[in-house]
Formats: C-alpha cells, sequence, structure tokens
C-alpha cells in the first residue's frame, strides 16, 4: 500500500506561475529577481493557507537557481534545484518560531548566518510564524536583521502582522498577501479533482471554497475529506451532509415565504433548520448573506458580486426579479437587528422568530399600503366652464333669495351649540352623524377654491373665527387649549403668524394648518388668508411666564376668575 500524500502537499506549487490568486506578489518577486534588486529582508504576511511560505520557498529555490528559464522560473535541473526539491539543501533553512522562539534560538540563528552558501549565491532563512518570538529574541535579531551578511536574506511570514514590533517592520520589505477569491479556489479544486480522476459538482465546490474562507489549504484539506466521504463522484448533496452547512434551498424557501406571508411555514422551515443541529445565529447570518446576494443580483452592474456557481446564479436571479429593493434593505434591517440582539437575548429561539414573523408582514404592510391608496376616490376634476356655472349658479340663488324663503330655512335648520368644522372623512360632532360621500369631501373644496374672494377682514374678526376654529376640534383639550391661548398677530394685509415656544409645538400646529387656512378663508370670505409659524427665542419665551401674566391670560379667557380671587382673598404664586 503505497504511502497516502493530502492534496495540500501533493499540490504545492513549485513555480511562481503554479502559485493560486497571488498573481501580482509573484510578479513583483519575479521582476526583483529579473533585475537582480533583492533586498536583505521580506516580510510575507496574510491569512492562512493562501502560499505565504509556498512563496517564500519558491523564491529561495529560483534565486540560487543556476539555470533560469526565460520566464524567470527555477529550472528544477540544476544542482541546487534539485537538492531544493530533494530537501537536502543547504542553502535554505527553515524555523518555526512558534518552537524556537527563545533569545538562544535566534543567537543560534545569528552564529549560522555568517556561513556562507556552498551551492548558489545566498543562503535564504525562512522564519515561519515569526509574530511568536519573544521581546527578547525580537531585540537580539534586530541588529543582524539590518545589516546582515551579503549572502543571507531574510524571509518572514506570519499571520498577524501587528503583533511585530515596529522596529522589524521597518526593516522589511511588507508583502500582504490576499485571501483567494471563490472563482480561483474553483478552479483549482477542478485541477486537482480532474487529475485524482474525481467528478465532483461545480455549485458544491463553491460550497467549499466558501467554507474555506479564503485559504487554498483549507479547501483541499475539504476536498480531501470528501472523496473519503463520497469516493470517485462528489454530489452537491453529499458535500452538504458532509460539511453539515445549511443548503441554499432554506433560504430560497424562506424568501418566497416572506414575499406570500407564509408566517406558519417559515417557521416550521426554522425548526427543520434547528432539528438538524444548526446554530441559531448561524443560520441568521446565513439568512442576511442570502439576502445580500439577492440584492446584488437585481442590478446587472453588482451582479459580479455574487460568488456562487453558474446555477445558483441563475436562481438567485430569478428570486431577484420578484423582489423589490425596499422590501431587501428592511428584510436585511431586520437581520441586521437580530444578529446584533441575538447574543444579549436569553430566549434567541423566540428572537429569531419574531424575525421571522416581521419579514413575513413586510408584504403585508406594503399590500395594505397599497389597497389603501387603491380605495381613496379619484380626484374629481372641474374644468373652468363648470366652475363658472357653479358660481353664476350661487350668485343666482342667493339674489333669489327672498327674506320670507329666509326665514323658512332659518325655521327648519337645526340649532347649533357651535359652528362644527367637518375634516374630509370625518363624522360631524353636531349634526345628524352621517359621513361625507367621497364626493362631497373632495369635489366641494375644490368648488369653493376656484371661486375668488377677497373681502377685507379686521383683526378682531380674524381672532373671532380663530377661536372658532377651536371649537370645532373633536379632540378637546391640550391642542384646543393651546389654540386659545395663541392670538394670530398680522404681518401682512392678509398674512398672521402664530408664535410657538418649541419644535413639538411647531409640528402640531402644521398638522392642523390646512385644515385652520380653509376654515378661516371661509369665515372670513377671504382666499387669501395665509400663516406662519415661529418659534419664539428664549427672551420671547420668558416674557409671559410670571405668575401675574399667565393670571391674565386666564381673566380673559374666564372673567369669573376675578370674582373667585377676590371672593377667597387668594394671592398669585
Amino acid at each position: 500500500m503505497d504511502n497516502f500524500i493530502v492534496s495540500a502537499r501533493k499540490y504545492r506549487p513549485s513555480t511562481f506561475n503554479s502559485v493560486v490568486g497571488q498573481l501580482s506578489l509573484t510578479t513583483t518577486l519575479k521582476n526583483a529577481i529579473k533585475s537582480n534588486h533583492l533586498a536583505h529582508a521580506y516580510l510575507f504576511c496574510g491569512p492562512r493557507g493562501v502560499g505565504k511560505t509556498t512563496c517564500a520557498r519558491i523564491f529561495a529555490k529560483t534565486i540560487n537557481c543556476q539555470n533560469l528559464t526565460p520566464d524567470f522560473e527555477a529550472c528544477n535541473k540544476c544542482e541546487s534545484c534539485v537538492s531544493f526539491n530533494e530537501q537536502r539543501s543547504y542553502n535554505i533553512h527553515e524555523l518555526d518560531a512558534a518552537s524556537n522562539n527563545g533569545v538562544d534560538d535566534i543567537r543560534s540563528l545569528i552564529d549560522q548566518v555568517r556561513i556562507p552558501p556552498q551551492i548558489g549565491k545566498y543562503s535564504v532563512y525562512i522564519i515561519d510564524e515569526v509574530h511568536m518570538l519573544s521581546p527578547g529574541a525580537f531585540n537580539a535579531f534586530l541588529k543582524t536583521l539590518e545589516e546582515p551578511p551579503s549572502h543571507a536574506i531574510f524571509i518572514l511570514a506570519t499571520t498577524e502582522k501587528h503583533k511585530i514590533i515596529p522596529t522589524i517592520l521597518s526593516r522589511c520589505q511588507i508583502y500582504d498577501f490576499n485571501r483567494i477569491t471563490v472563482a480561483d479556489t474553483v478552479a483549482h479544486l477542478q485541477y486537482v479533482a480532474k487529475q485524482e480522476g474525481v467528478t465532483v459538482d461545480v455549485n458544491g465546490l463553491n460550497v467549499v471554497a466558501q467554507k474555506s474562507d479564503g485559504g487554498m489549504r483549507d479547501a483541499l484539506s475539504i476536498f480531501d475529506q470528501l472523496v473519503s466521504f463520497c469516493g470517485n463522484e462528489i454530489t452537491y448533496q453529499g458535500i452538504i451532509d458532509n460539511l453539515n452547512v445549511l443548503d441554499y434551498e432554506y433560504y430560497f424557501r424562506l424568501v418566497d415565504g416572506f414575499l406570500k406571508g407564509e408566517v406558519s411555514q417559515s417557521l416550521l422551515i426554522f425548526n427543520e433548520i434547528l432539528n438538524k443541529g444548526f446554530d441559531g445565529h448561524h443560520f441568521i447570518t446565513g439568512l442576511s448573506s442570502h439576502l445580500r446576494d439577492i440584492l446584488v443580483s437585481i442590478d446587472p452592474l453588482t451582479i459580479s458580486l455574487l460568488e456562487v456557481g453558474a446555477g445558483i446564479g441563475i436562481r438567485y436571479k430569478a428570486q431577484a426579479e420578484t423582489c423589490t429593493p425596499a422590501f431587501l434593505f428592511q428584510a436585511l434591517k431586520i437581520c441586521n437587528e437580530c444578529d446584533i440582539d441575538y447574543r444579549l437575548s436569553k430566549n434567541k429561539r423566540l428572537l429569531v422568530e419574531i424575525a421571522l414573523i416581521r419579514l413575513c408582514q413586510l408584504t403585508d404592510e406594503k399590500k395594505k399600503s397599497i389597497n389603501d391608496e387603491d380605495q381613496l376616490p379619484p380626484l374629481k376634476s372641474i374644468s373652468l366652464e363648470e366652475t363658472q356655472a357653479v358660481s353664476s349658479n350661487t350668485q343666482t340663488a342667493t339674489i333669489n333669495t327672498s327674506p320670507q324663503a329666509n326665514s323658512v330655512v332659518n325655521k327648519e335648520k337645526a340649532p347649533e351649540s357651535k359652528p362644527a368644522f367637518q375634516r374630509p372623512g370625518s363624522i360631524s360632532i353636531t349634526g345628524s352623524g352621517v359621513v361625507n360621500t367621497p364626493v362631497e369631501q373632495y369635489v366641494t373644496p375644490k368648488t369653493e377654491v376656484q371661486i375668488a374672494q377677497n373681502k377685507p377682514y379686521t383683526i378682531d374678526e380674524l381672532e373671532l373665527s380663530w377661536r372658532k376654529f377651536a371649537n370645532t376640534i373633536p379632540e378637546q383639550g391640550r391642542i384646543t387649549s393651546f389654540i386659545l391661548n395663541n392670538r394670530p398677530i398680522p404681518i401682512s394685509v392678509n398674512e398672521f403668524q402664530i408664535s410657538v415656544s418649541n419644535i413639538l409645538q411647531e409640528k402640531e400646529l402644521k398638522k392642523l394648518q390646512p385644515e385652520i387656512i380653509t376654515f378661516l378663508r371661509t369665515q372670513l370670505q377671504n382666499s387669501s388668508v395665509s400663516m406662519s409659524i415661529k418659534i419664539m427665542e428664549e427672551t420671547e419665551r420668558n416674557r409671559g411666564t410670571s405668575p401675574e401674566d399667565r393670571f391674565r391670560i386666564m381673566t380673559e379667557q374666564n372673567p369669573a376668575l376675578v370674582t373667585l380671587r377676590n371672593g377667597l382673598n387668594l394671592e398669585i404664586d
């Protein structure tokens, strides 16, 4: 039985051209060899499994190669290359700083640096996991790293650059390795599978690439695991079962349920996921990623950000056509809130279920708003001829009405305790309680606006109409009192101003502003009446806050307070 070699070692790159996903860095190193601009110290940093140590070994072999190819790659035929490939080269030395991190280990390395190479030009020292060196070892290494012998080149490799002291960083050329993309990982796995005679589903390889998180070594380790589980035919379902990852199908079904408002079905799918042993936090983060992928699939410009296989990509694009950006934005917001609150929640399952219910209700809210808009009666457009006809009919009716007819009408008319102001779509407080029809609500004000009235009015008439409006508000209380305590101040012929104390009062008054203007224009028979709102400054607010001023305002509204005060000998406090 032959000894098995894992794919991560068997298919380890031996040339710069075979390195996956680091084209810019390998090109830079080849150009340095081509121009003979070699530094004495390099620092290769980046995530695990992206090729730091591999590139260091290729670089060390290439600079000592005695017969470089026209592409400036190692020939693998000269004595230096053969000795390196057979792991018996005395020119390349590797030190594991994780286990040799003391001062004595660095001193031993410094003594070894003095020995010139036997074959080739350079002695290359590769120090892996250099961030594990102790502070004393770093300090002992500083002088040698700054001024090494001409034949010595140091290549430091680390996954945690922030742990290396600045004095070491300043002495090195720093190369940052990137995570390997999903596309590059899938392509390399397909190559390995072809070499091994294994058939594999491309969509499954995308799952492997995402699971490896940008590390080729992890991806190859997962590939070996899948070969052991599935044999020479790796299917998508086999990958899902072996890696215990959530299938895309769950998320596609959930989003379809959200769009249909199926709360029960969504909760059952979540229960099925929990029964398979998946964590709720993992589920909600996966759902957020799925919604993000749908969002980037909507626009052709951003669909390139989707890192999935072709078959899954078609499904994402199809589901993106059924979702609106507004729905996806709200859904992502709900999932993000759930993700943030998950760790602090005592009942984590309930938290996720509430998020699923809210997601199902997004489409219900949208349908409700659309239905409300559809139920609104269309505004009836009135032509100029109709307006003139209404105006002439109104004037004729006014001229032909006799005093006797007016008296009859007044007798039949029900007495009113106070003038009633009708809001569109509201029930009269003093009337018979009949709801106005849509035609009366929207057409009548339109007709009245068309008839221009410019009757002059006095300040007293304005204040009287202002108080009448306060009495027509159905919800008597704070708003009514606020309107009664504020007098309109004329600032022009047909414009008056109301002063408020703060932004909240301004907001409340602005809600009533259209009704106030309509009421006052009707009462004063002037279509040009307008109102402005001003927030008082601090000095203006303090003028009327004394007890005497407040009592004076109260007595203006109710003169009986003076009698009460005098009868009980009360003092203003």
